[in-house]
């Protein structure tokens, strides 16, 4: 018979129970919304040149596919 798990793996639900009561421990608790609080951070600038370079993409992306779909008939 093959062992899946290496021996270190915890194979039973306890052993995993204890594992997250060792995270909770260490300062990682179930409720997620606390000690995550950020305060309002304003956004950076928007960068033009890279939001001017994706829609052109897209906009070459559009006009290929209509170039490919014009030339084998399918428009």
């Amino acid at each position: 018979m093959n062992n899946a798990h290496p021996s270190s793996h915890p194979d039973t639900a306890a052993d995993h129970h204890d594992d997250h009561d060792g995270a909770v421990a260490g300062g990682h608790d179930d409720d997620h919304g606390v000690g995550h609080e950020h305060d309002d951070e304003a956004l950076g600038p928007v960068d033009v040149a890279a939001w001017g370079a994706g829609v052109l993409g897209f906009l070459v992306a559009g006009v290929t596919a209509l170039a490919f779909a014009l030339s084998t008939g399918r428009l």
